[in-house]
């Protein structure tokens, strides 16, 4: 039985032994690489001469050449590693260790246990210094799920899966849909955006205009028609307190213009429709949030916490992008920032399985023009584009409200027509 330094609780999690064992095995047999490469990472590698070897197998195999002593050798002793490792000797020695390649997975899923629970440990370990320090304590418990969901991540997924496993999901969801009536997802219900769309799904929906055209008002209405449907969603306002959120649903909801609910100068009957709204309001399954500068990952970390709390999550909206903040602080320009800001609420999007509604900015030199939005417009639009599957600009067409679909990574493009009450700040 292979022996390990996690039996001493005082010692990191380790089997010198299972790392021996493992690449051992790859040489002795480089199938087997391809078994442990599913789950199996060179920073899985307690110790670091074997993570040397490991990755110098897999460049071998990435690039389709041999794998035994002699190539393995050479390829450590391009990459300056062969002395540092033990020379030709110690490989040779890992090969005689191992009587046979055939346990070669059970070696290595010991290797990714403890390579886990290092990360556990780790994440703990930050965790603990989060708690001690005097940061504000939401920051603190955003962060603290963040690095717990960071330190489990590589030990899970779903992998690759015979294409029967997602076609038998897919046929559930077109039988649900057959029988209901309507298409899957969540109803923005807003002009026949919906007929474009198909319903909001998984994935990175764009709305991005210049200023005035509605593109917070958008996001709000299908915000508040999604929460009204029953779909439990979270909106993340970076732009405006979260009392000047409500200020603009409840004008959204009672008709009454958002100047009035502003100045308090109502009459019996609005005062009536105002209380009406807050009944409705509090019977809705949506939740507002209003950190200012807040990162992907923060949202994610108060998604979850979310979903403990109160089950499923169906509608992530953000107002907006180009504020937020990126998750590391350390791209070298906006540019990468956006980049990685972007990538991440794609992210979100995929990890918790739900459509993620994002708002952005336009460049200024579309309003110097008269004329339509174009994707080239959006603000450091390169990696916006690219992670978006929608992307739509509201814009006001002499007076006809209308909803550009841009972009639709899994259907059409073209116009939706909508109404939009820009005293009560509504899309209907």
């Amino acid at each position: 039985m292979l022996s390990t330094a996690s039996h001493n609780n005082t010692s990191i999690p380790h089997s010198v032994e299972a790392e021996e064992a493992t690449i051992g095995s790859v040489l002795i047999n480089p199938e087997v690489f391809f078994d442990l490469a599913v789950f199996l990472k060179a920073d899985d590698f307690y110790v670091h001469r074997y993570r040397f070897v490991w990755n110098a197998i897999a460049r071998l195999h990435g690039r389709r050449a041999p794998v035994d002593l002699l190539t393995v050798s050479d390829e450590l002793e391009r990459d300056g590693k062969l002395a540092e490792v033990g020379g030709t000797a110690f490989l040779t020695s890992l090969v005689n260790q191992v009587p046979t390649s055939l346990n070669a997975e059970a070696y290595g899923r010991i290797v990714h246990e403890h390579s886990v629970r290092r990360k556990l440990i780790a994440a703990a370990n930050e965790i603990a210094s989060l708690a001690y320090s005097a940061n504000p304590i939401g920051d603190v418990t955003s962060r603290a799920v963040v690095e717990l969901e960071k330190a489990v991540t590589d030990s899970m997924g779903t992998g690759l899966r015979h294409i029967t496993v997602p076609f038998s999901v897919m046929y559930d969801q077109m039988a649900e849909a057959s029988e209901r009536g309507v298409a899957p997802g969540i109803p923005t219900r807003i002009g026949n955006l919906d007929t474009i769309l198909n319903n909001l799904k998984v994935g990175m929906y764009v709305v991005a205009g210049r200023p005035g055209q509605g593109k917070t008002a958008l996001k709000l209405s299908i915000a508040k028609n999604a929460a009204k449907q029953g779909f439990r969603t979270a909106f993340f306002s970076l732009e405006m307190p979260s009392e000047q959120i409500l200020q603009r649903l409840t004008a959204n909801e009672t008709g009454v213009s958002l100047d009035k609910i502003i100045s308090g100068q109502l009459t019996q009957g609005e005062w009536e429709k105002v209380n009406a709204a807050a009944e409705t309001f509090e019977n809705l399954p949506l939740f507002v949030d209003d950190t200012p500068a807040i990162s992907p990952a923060q949202i994610e970390a108060r998604c979850r916490r979310l979903i403990m709390q109160y089950g499923p999550l169906d509608l992530v909206v953000v107002d907006y992008l180009q504020i937020m903040s990126a998750d590391d602080g350390k791209t070298s320009n906006r540019t990468e920032e956006v980049g990685a800001i972007s990538r991440g609420l794609k992210n979100i999007s995929r990890r918790l399985n739900v459509p993620v509604l994002v708002g952005a900015q336009l460049n200024r030199e579309s309003e110097k023009e008269d004329r339509r939005p174009r994707l080239s417009d959006l603000r450091e639009s390169g990696s916006i584009e690219a992670e978006a599957d929608v992307v739509i600009f509201p814009f006001d067409d002499d007076g006809l409200e209308t909803l550009i679909v841009a972009k639709h990574r899994n259907g059409p493009v073209g116009d939706a027509q909508a109404k939009f009450k820009k005293a009560i700040t509504k899309f209907e």
